[in-house]
């Protein structure tokens, strides 16, 4: 099975990272993710996390560096999901594909349910603390 290609971004502002849930009738609803989405045919790993974050919470950000990235299969499909670390400039906050978002520390991340695929660079975050 061919991973889809996915990226999100790690997104910092004031110490603490931006976390968004996925909505009720999507994909692992309920689940907590660091945001983004799908490459799309031609697109670099950087516009398409651009283009996500823009179209999915009116967002913008500084993409600093390459964080990771992992595969993951889930039931029916696999991922190769990129993590970048990203600085966050502003966004409108207008939710399309999630409920809820949060700003957290990076120590908090583990009281959230992340969705799998999310789960390595939680750990990382979390190792690079101590």
């Amino acid at each position: 099975m061919t991973p889809i290609e996915v990226v999100c971004g790690i997104i910092s502002s004031n110490d603490k990272i931006f976390i968004a849930r996925r909505k009720q009738g999507k994909s692992m609803a309920g689940k907590w993710e660091f945001p983004g989405g799908k490459r799309e045919a031609g697109e670099s790993d950087i516009q398409a996390l651009k283009r996500e974050l823009r179209e999915e919470f009116g967002m913008a950000v500084d993409i600093l560096n390459r964080f990771g990235s992992n595969f993951h299969d889930y039931e029916n499909f696999s991922i190769k999901l990129t993590a970048y670390n990203c600085e966050f400039i502003g966004a409108s906050f207008n939710l399309t594909d999630h409920d809820k978002y949060a700003w957290v520390f990076p120590n908090d991340l583990i009281k959230f349910e992340f969705a799998s695929a999310d789960l390595p660079f939680v750990k990382l975050i979390s190792e690079n603390l101590q």
